[in-house]
């Protein structure tokens, strides 16, 4: 009976999905372009940007960001208000609204399923199996949840992750109610606890009917659930049918023009309020920007560099596009793009000082600001160091040798330190005399060919011969995270407002994770540390300049810029606002069907 009930619930499920597929007359649909594929949605397995927006609209974390505030505030999302903590930051609280369901699923027997603090257990658990591989595993650890390291290294020995074993650190006091126990104090937990795209709620009974399909069975208690996914093609999103009441509202500073005419426009709208997103994967930028200029999209979403003098001369809307009643956001993001190499590399890592050596001369060499120039259209700042903007570890005004250009001083560093051309060949050999073995990986899309060309430029002008090795982005990202590349280029985005992820790329215990680069000194690992305990304050900031300082002196990374971000909405949609931290945005917005939208 049991088979035959989960056979008749899966029908019932299919039929569903096939009668949603019927567009309406009125559906509204957000139509827009990823310029990079995602890998899944499964909140433990991935931690790309690309899938994190999908999978931040259909799970939900027990606390969000209120979407107009600036600076940011956080708010209550399932939880009934914000988790309470004990006098020391160690013990933590949270209250989960009751009536809150997952979307239908055929493991729920046909039977509307309820979220329960024992979800939010169970998924955090997840984090900490092996199985899992979660790269956002190290990011977890740092919570020092008590009891779930310990249960991670039981199930490493063991093959099998016992997610039935009572764990201190997470405790069901009731259906409602779970108590977070940590090993450390930490003040800014909540600021943990808010990423609904990794930290929602998943439904155990799910994960195991889906097993080795999780990143294609994503089912949460979000705004939106998947309807179609054709990998590295197209994703479409529909509106959770059954979804709970909630309104648009918002607490924008008083001062925050746009905010306030945000609120005042939407102020009571049930979210969310589009039916369908549908989203295109177009890597490369002209098709990415033809297709919007051609009406396909509705929104384009950070406009591809080689097109910023067209859509936004001098940083203002054009003209052209200003008459079809489009409007331009520009944002300072609080990112930061950057080389890393590896250093568990032979070649290029190691701290020995003909290494650091090396690796400050290629850092030295880069025009930065070349790149920002030609390739980023002006686009963006030269970094510092490893704290992005918006973030309580930067400084402005700040200035370090990271955004220094200095081929003489370059080719210096090389020629002391025995890096020399000893065969006449024109490529430097390594100091004991043997070819000197570099490779730099990197993507295939337009932008970044560019970017190669004028590292291949600097490179050779003092000496170094570097070919590429050319993969797809969720290829290299793999590649990267398990130490196999030397050198690639990549971008991270803050999920939150404090510098203590930043620093993190500084901590051997994030290797893989936030230190791509398998940065390894045990200052930086108790700096870190700190960090994560000590209060707001004079002696924290101290640590924050401290941990950059190192990593500018070692050169794990060669810190190259943070970008102004560049969306454009045409004149159907409504409501956007870039969102500082977090990815979730698609409920905020509004799509206008009517032929006489402006």
């Amino acid at each position: 009976m049991r088979g035959l009930a989960w056979l008749l619930a899966a029908l019932l499920s299919l039929g569903t999905a096939q009668a949603a597929e019927v567009p309406a007359e009125n559906k509204k649909v957000l139509r827009y372009a990823f310029r990079v594929a995602e890998t899944g949605f499964d909140p433990a397995k991935v931690l790309d940007i690309y899938s994190r927006t999908v999978t931040s609209q259909i799970f939900e974390a027990l606390i969000g960001y209120d979407h107009l505030a600036r600076p940011v505030k956080l708010k209550p999302l399932t939880a009934v208000e914000l988790p309470t903590p004990s006098e020391n930051y160690t013990v933590w609280t949270a209250r989960i609204k009751p009536g809150i369901y997952f979307q239908d699923d055929p493991a729920f027997g046909g039977k509307k399923r309820e979220l329960t603090a024992a979800d939010y257990a169970y998924s955090f658990k997840r984090f900490a199996d092996p199985k899992n591989a979660s790269p956002a595993w190290t990011s977890m650890e740092s919570w020092h949840v008590t009891g779930m390291k310990a249960a991670r290294e039981r199930a490493a020995k063991s093959g099998r992750f016992d997610y039935d074993a009572p764990m201190q650190g997470l405790q069901v006091l009731d259906r409602y109610t779970l108590r977070i126990q940590l090993d450390r104090t930490h003040p800014r937990f909540l600021q943990d606890l808010v990423l609904s795209d990794l930290y929602g709620a998943v439904a155990r009974e799910v994960i195991e009917a889906a097993g080795e399909d999780t990143m294609g069975r994503p089912v949460g208690t979000g705004p939106f659930m998947l309807k179609q996914w054709r990998r590295g093609s197209f994703i479409a999103l529909e509106r959770n049918p059954g979804y709970r009441e909630r309104f648009y509202d918002a607490e924008p500073a008083a001062d925050d023009a746009e905010g306030q005419a945000l609120l005042a426009q939407f102020k009571g709208r049930r979210l969310p309020m589009v039916d369908r997103v549908e989203i295109s994967i177009l890597a490369e930028d002209q098709p990415r920007w033809l297709s919007f200029l051609g009406g396909e999209h509705d929104f384009l979403e950070r406009v591809p560099e080689p097109f910023f003098s067209i859509a936004a001369p001098n940083s203002q809307l054009a003209p052209n596009l200003a008459k079809q009643g489009m409007k331009l956001h520009r944002t300072l993001g609080s990112d930061v793009f950057l080389m890393f190499f590896n250093m568990e590399d032979p070649v290029v890592g190691g701290m020995e000082p003909h290494k650091v050596a090396l690796r400050r001369a290629i850092g030295l060499a880069m025009d930065v600001q070349r790149e920002i120039r030609l390739v980023r259209g002006g686009q963006a700042i030269p970094a510092q160091g490893t704290h992005p903007p918006h973030t309580t570890g930067y400084v402005a005004g700040f200035k370090s040798e990271q955004s220094d250009f200095d081929p003489a001083r370059a080719m210096g560093l090389l020629d002391t330190f025995g890096y020399v051309d000893r065969d006449g060949d024109g490529c430097r050999d390594a100091p004991d005399g043997k070819p000197l073995k570099l490779a730099m990986s990197t993507t295939p899309e337009g932008i970044q060919r560019q970017i190669d060309e004028l590292f291949n430029k600097d490179m050779k002008r003092i000496g170094l011969c570097i070919p590429f090795h050319t993969a797809k982005w969720p290829e290299q990202l793999k590649a990267a995270r398990g130490g196999k590349l030397q050198m690639w280029s990549v971008a991270y985005a803050s999920v939150a407002p404090d510098g203590v992820t930043a620093a993190q790329r500084m901590s051997s215990k994030h290797a893989g994770g936030n230190n791509i680069s398998r940065f390894s000194l045990p200052e930086a690992d108790r700096i870190v540390d700190q960090l994560q305990e000590l209060p707001d304050g004079p002696e924290r900031q101290a640590l924050f300049a401290r941990i950059q300082n190192i990593g500018n002196a070692y050169m794990p990374y060669k810190f190259k810029g943070h970008r102004f971000l560049l969306d454009i909405e045409r004149s159907q949609m409504r409501g956007y606002r870039r969102p500082l931290f977090w990815v979730n945005w698609w409920e905020y917005v509004d799509i206008n069907t009517s032929k006489a939208a402006p």
